[in-house]
């Protein structure tokens, strides 16, 4: 940056309100991109946000934590948004009721293949038991991630990176997997985009149709809470804690 330059970014970078502007800026552009190219899921708004947001905090040298003052706003936002899954997902609930037992077992199978994989291939690689901590939630959202982390003594920090890039690496992919699988149904679909990556995949299957969609907030719902329930007892009943 030039001497001019840097010091209008210097004094930009003292309101708050500047990570939460270019966020939002950013994000709108990624997503004109996603949608000229039409929708496709190699060109996942989040991924390409991600990109451009960090590459803008090295240029600029902008601590995360300044950047995050603003970009918090967003943040605290998660929340409500994952509340309001529960509209679209009430118009679903005759379809919930006949098949609860099949989507019990899907969780299961999800749950286990998610943590028992990661862990597994950490473990091979010779990870510390901190990392494999931290390794273990990537496919919960990230509130319930960290939360699991942090109380279980292991680095949240490295755990809010897996469950990002695991959401987008689900959102990208999850099409394709799918339809190598066969697997036409929305709600079927959408329930594993949603066990698997949580709130990215959610968004990406809500962009496909309202059941996907639905299915998607039901299964990272039920993920986060079964996991937040079962991996401390599973490491208990381990040894580990």
């Amino acid at each position: 940056m030039t001497p001019k330059l840097a010091d209008i970014w210097v004094y930009l970078s003292a309101s708050p309100l500047l990570g939460l502007t270019i966020t939002l800026v950013v994000y709108q552009a990624a997503y004109w991109i996603y949608k000229r190219a039409g929708f496709h899921p190699l060109l996942n708004p989040v991924a390409l946000s991600v990109a451009a947001l960090v590459a803008l905090l090295e240029l600029t040298d902008t601590p995360y934590a300044t950047y995050f003052d603003g970009a918090q706003f967003v943040h605290f936002l998660l929340g409500p948004a994952t509340v309001a899954l529960a509209i679209p997902l009430y118009a679903q609930l005759d379809r919930l009721r006949a098949a609860w037992l099949p989507l019990v077992g899907a969780l299961v199978t999800g749950l286990v293949v998610a943590i028992g994989s990661a862990v597994g291939i950490a473990w091979a690689l010779g990870a510390s038991g901190t990392t494999l901590i931290s390794i273990a939630p990537k496919s919960v959202t990230t509130p319930i991630a960290m939360g699991i982390t942090e109380k279980l003594g292991g680095l949240p920090s490295l755990t809010a990176v897996l469950v990002v890039s695991t959401g987008i690496l689900g959102a990208v992919l999850a099409k394709y997997v799918l339809d190598a699988l066969a697997i036409r149904d929305h709600g079927v679909r959408g329930f594993a985009v949603g066990v698997a990556a949580h709130g990215i995949g959610t968004a990406r299957a809500f962009q496909v149709s309202e059941q996907a969609g639905a299915f998607a907030g039901l299964g990272m719902g039920l993920n986060g809470l079964a996991t937040a329930v079962l991996f401390p007892l599973i490491l208990w009943l381990a040894g580990w804690r």
